[in-house]
Parts: structure tokens; C-alpha cells; sequence
């Protein structure tokens, strides 16, 4: 979502008066400072988003790990104890479940990665720049 501010207009200041001047900038950085919190609330709504699905997977990779080892070792245990030692059908139902547990934890930590640094970066480098153009403005 773009944020459209109103470009700095080309007109000669030299016209008005300092009150007016000092009336337009007062209005100006008010807009300005308005449009850069509007950017980065958007920007820390993207990541915040991100970071909860990155979450969400974790999550239920501890749960799914949990329930499933818990209904699958009793069940699968017992099933292959019927031609194994029972020590050697634990082990395998074990193996397979921390495997599948493994993978889950390394997707999720690849979604919260893909998010990135939590700060909102164009939101402050568009604020740096404004920063930069204010005070060569008022160099001149």
C-alpha cells in the first residue's frame, strides 16, 4: 500500500509573510510526521503478521509432536513388537517422530527469518530522508 504525500510546491516564498511560512511549515510536518507513523504502523502490521504465522508454526509443531507421539507410540510400539523386540519397535516409532517434529521447527524458523528485522526500515529511511531535506531547506 503506497502512501501519497503532496509534493513540496515550486511557488516563490518570498511573497509571504514569515507568519504564513511558519503557519505552512507547522501544517506540513504535521501531514508529514502523519504519513511517516501511517507507513510504519503498516510496515509493523506486515512483519507482526509474518512473525505470528512463523509463531503459529512452531507452535503446532510442539503440539503435533506431542499428541502424535503420544497416540503413535503406544499404537505403533505394540504393532511392531509383534515381530521385533519391543526395545527396537520403540526406537524406530521414536526416530520417525522427531524427524517429522524436526522438519516442522525448520519451517517455522525459516517463515520467521523470511521476515526479517522487526523495525520498520522504509518507514525510518523515508523519515531520514525528510530529516536530510528539512535541513538543507533550511541551509538554503
Amino acid at each position: 500500500m503506497a502512501i501519497r504525500v503532496e509534493p513540496v510546491s515550486d511557488e516563490d516564498l518570498s511573497t509571504r509573510s514569515t507568519v504564513q511560512l511558519v503557519g505552512e511549515l507547522g501544517e506540513r510536518l504535521g501531514r508529514l510526521a502523519s504519513a511517516e507513523i501511517r507507513l510504519a504502523k503498516l510496515e509493523l502490521r506486515d512483519k507482526g503478521r509474518q512473525a505470528g504465522v512463523g509463531g503459529a508454526l512452531f507452535g503446532a509443531a510442539a503440539v503435533l509432536g506431542f499428541l502424535g507421539g503420544a497416540t503413535l507410540v503406544a499404537t505403533v510400539v505394540l504393532a511392531l513388537a509383534l515381530v521385533l523386540p519391543a526395545w527396537l519397535a520403540a526406537l524406530i516409532v521414536a526416530v520417525v517422530l522427531l524427524a517429522v517434529a524436526g522438519l516442522a521447527a525448520l519451517v517455522g524458523r525459516s517463515r520467521v527469518r523470511r521476515m526479517g528485522s522487526p523495525v520498520p526500515e522504509r518507514a525510518l529511511r523515508a523519515l531520514r530522508e525528510d530529516l536530510d531535506d528539512l535541513r538543507q531547506a533550511v541551509r538554503r
